[in-house]
Parts: structure tokens; sequence; C-alpha cells
């Protein structure tokens, strides 16, 4: 079995404009912020995103990377709107796809699975459907005729996630409460790049954890890269939580002013400067 481990550079040099994009995580909590900088360094653009978004969407968008974004909701968590993402937005500088967290969900399972669609009872009777003209109905053929939502495929080009522990082969391991839906990111991608905490050999992913943590199943994953403190300033518990001091300074900050203070380098000049502001 192959070793997959490669660098945030090296992903990011896969990836190219035009992409449909899937980011993992959710809010402000374990998003592959490492390699979301890294993509931030490159001149990649013109991408449609896939996200639960937090400040993945907000610098992607901010940078003017984003052509459209199809999410549930765009926030910080401790700050309920993402205000770089809110900026953008009322600028009308991207196209929005918003709907329901779990038509979201059943779009990557849709994918996953290689279906078109899969029918949804979540949105109907909403203004989901209203502000979204693209979404059709679908009708139960059996005696309950039923009425659905056919929620498309949110198929992905490529998918980032951040876990907390993976080995060279891709396995990946979250250690924290909620496992959010990156194992979908994953399958629902023709490619996934997973970054992590550390990288550790297989045997050591069940030594301290149980089996069903194993998240992330190394056939859908196509390159890992060890990313220390690689969520910052979102969340990777158990590892640590979110920088709220930091989150607040970049909540704070003119965008430009935020790029070229902490953006300006690389991964180890970003680390430097978070631990030096």
């Amino acid at each position: 079995m192959s070793d997959k481990t490669t660098t945030a550079d090296e992903v990011v040099s896969r990836l190219h404009s035009g992409m449909t994009l899937g980011i993992g995580g959710w809010g402000s909590r374990r998003k592959p912020m490492a390699l979301v900088r890294a993509l931030l360094r490159s001149d990649v653009t013109d991408l449609t995103i896939v996200s639960y978004g937090g400040p993945d969407v907000g610098m992607l968008a901010a940078a003017g990377r984003v052509r459209k974004l199809v999410t549930a909701f765009v926030t910080l968590d401790s700050i309920p709107l993402e205000p770089h993402y809110r900026a953008v937005r009322e600028r009308g500088d991207l196209e929005l796809m918003e709907i329901d967290e779990a038509m979201f969900m059943w779009g990557l399972r849709a994918a996953a699975h290689r279906l078109p669609f899969l029918p949804v009872r979540a949105g109907i009777g909403s203004d989901v459907m209203r502000v979204n003209p693209v979404l059709r109905t679908v009708t139960s053929p059996y005696d309950d005729g039923e009425t659905f939502v056919a929620m498309p495929a949110l198929r992905l080009d490529a998918a980032l996630v951040h876990v907390s522990r993976a080995d060279r082969r891709g396995n990946g391991q979250y250690l924290g409460p909620d496992p959010y839906f990156d194992d979908l990111f994953c399958e629902a991608a023709d490619a996934a790049y997973l970054s992590c905490e550390r990288i550790v050999d297989t045997a050591e992913l069940t030594k301290e954890a149980a089996p069903q943590s194993l998240l992330i199943k190394r056939h859908t994953v196509t390159g890992v890269v060890e990313a220390p403190n690689g969520a910052h300033f979102t969340s990777c518990a158990p590892d640590y939580g979110r920088d709220e001091a930091f989150q607040k300074t970049y909540a704070t900050t003119p965008w430009p002013e935020f790029a070229e203070r902490f953006l300006g380098g690389d991964e180890q000049a970003y680390q430097s400067a978070v631990r030096e502001r």
C-alpha cells in the first residue's frame, strides 16, 4: 500500500482554477486552514466552494477566489456571521446557493453514492425552494405519494479536510466529539486531501482510541499532509480549542491588512506571526 504523504503546497499544485472544491469541518471547528492558507498563496481562482462555512469561506471570498458558494451557513460560531464573507456577499461579488443543513448533507451523500440526487423532506414549505429555483421536487412512486425535494448531488473535483491523526496510507482519525461530515466530503470528491495534526503508524491509531474514530478510509484519500496546528485558528479538539483572541483579530481587521500581516509568507511564517502577535 502506497505512502500518500505530501505537502500543502504540493496539494495546491494539483488544484486548478474553475474547480468545485469541498472543504470539511463545521463553522469555526476543525477546518483545514493550513491547506486553505496554501491555496491563498497560489493563483487558483474562480472556485465553486462547497462548505459548512467558516473562515475558510471568509478568507477565500475576501481574496476574490470564489465564483460560487454552496453552503448552509458561514459562521465563526462565537461570532454568528463571518464578517469577511458578509462584506463580499453584500457587494454581490459571488453567486450563492444557500440550502438547509440536511439538504447539504444529502447532496454530499448522493455524490458519495454516485447518485444524481436523493429525496429529502428538508426544504419543503420553506423559502429555500424560492431562492433556489434550480431545485426540483420528486413524488414517491409508492402508495404514500409524498413529495420530496430532489437534492442534487454535490459532486466535488477535490476535497480538503483536517483530522487529529492519520497514517501514511490515508486513514484519518478524529479524536474530538463530532465527526462533522468529513468522510462524506472525501467520498464525494474525485480527489481528497487530508491534513492532520500528526502522522502516526497505523497500529498507533487504535492504541488509545476506538476503531470507530477512524473516520476517513484510505481508499478515499489521495494525499496526506502533516500540519501541526493546521486547523488554527479554528478548533481541533482535543488538541486545542478555537483561538478566540486571534479570531477576534481576524474578524475586526480589514482584509488587506490581515492578509499582509499574516498571510504574506509560508505556513511557518504564519505560525510565527501568530505567536508574536
